[in-house]
C-alpha cells in the first residue's frame, strides 16, 4: 500500500472512530429537562438531611421551628402567590397596580424558599473548609482568614435588620463575593449562592435573643463545605 493510500485509510478510520464517539456521547447525553410551568403553585419543602438535634450550638427547637414554620410558610405562600398569578394571567381586565404587588410577592417568596433551600441543605457539617473553594477564597480575600472575617461582618451588617449574607460566585465578573442580600431578593445579577446565612431573628432568637454574632460563631461550626464546594464547582463549570 502506497503512503498517500495508507494515509487515506488512517485518515478515514479515524473519521470513522471520531463519528462513533460523537454518536455515543449525543445518545449518552441527557435529554433537556422539560420546563415546569411558571405558575405551578405545586413547590414541596424539601426533608432535613441531617439530624437537627446534632448540631453544635443550633439548639433541635430553633431548627425545628425555622423549618416547620419560616421555610414552610414561604413555600405555602409562594404556592398561592402563583395561583394568583395563573388566574390573573387569564384575566385581560386584571389591574396592572395589583398585578405589580403579585409580582413583589412572587419575588420575594421564592427569594424565601429559594434561599432556605440551600440554607438547611448546607448545615450537618463539621465547619471545616475544603475543597477547591477553600483554596479559591484564599486566592480572593488574600487567606480564608480574610475571608471570613469579611463574611462575619457583612452578616452582623444586617444584625438588628433582616435579611441575608450570601458567598456568591458572580458568573460575569468570575469572581467570589459576600454579598449583603435584603428582604430575601436583593442578590447580585449572575450571581450564584454558594453560602447563605439567615440574619433574620428567626434564625437564632430563640437560642441566643438579640445576640446575633454567637448565633453566627454556631453557623460557622456547622457548615459543610462539601456542599459549598459542589455548589462552587457547579457555578465555575
Amino acid at each position: 500500500m502506497s503512503d498517500l493510500t495508507r494515509r487515506d485509510a488512517i485518515g478515514a478510520a479515524g473519521l470513522g472512530a471520531a463519528g462513533l464517539a460523537l454518536a455515543g456521547t449525543a445518545s449518552a447525553a441527557a435529554p433537556p429537562p422539560t420546563p415546569v410551568p411558571a405558575f405551578a403553585g405545586n413547590h414541596q419543602p424539601t426533608p432535613l438531611r441531617f439530624d437537627p438535634a446534632k448540631l453544635t450550638g443550633l439548639s433541635e427547637k430553633l431548627v425545628r421551628s425555622h423549618w416547620d414554620n419560616n421555610y414552610q410558610g414561604a413555600i405555602k405562600a409562594l404556592n398561592i402567590i402563583e395561583s394568583r398569578l395563573a388566574a390573573a394571567m387569564a384575566d385581560k381586565d386584571y389591574p396592572p397596580a395589583a398585578y405589580s404587588g403579585l409580582k413583589r410577592e412572587e419575588l420575594h417568596r421564592t427569594g424565601s424558599v429559594v434561599l432556605h433551600d440551600y440554607y438547611f441543605e448546607q448545615l450537618g457539617g463539621n465547619g471545616k473548609p475544603g475543597g477547591s473553594i477553600s483554596a479559591a477564597l484564599g486566592s480572593a480575600f488574600g487567606d480564608i482568614g480574610a475571608w471570613e472575617a469579611e463574611f462575619r461582618r457583612t452578616a452582623m451588617a444586617l444584625a438588628g435588620g433582616s435579611g441575608w449574607c450570601v458567598l456568591s460566585y458572580n458568573r460575569h465578573t468570575k469572581s467570589l463575593h459576600n454579598y449583603w442580600a435584603w428582604d430575601h431578593m436583593h442578590g447580585a445579577v449572575t450571581g450564584a449562592p454558594l453560602l447563605v446565612l439567615d440574619m433574620y431573628e428567626h434564625a437564632f432568637h430563640m437560642d441566643y435573643g438579640a445576640a446575633a454574632a454567637k448565633y453566627v460563631d454556631a453557623f460557622m461550626l456547622n457548615i459543610d463545605w462539601e456542599v459549598v464546594n459542589a455548589r462552587y464547582a457547579a457555578a465555575t463549570a
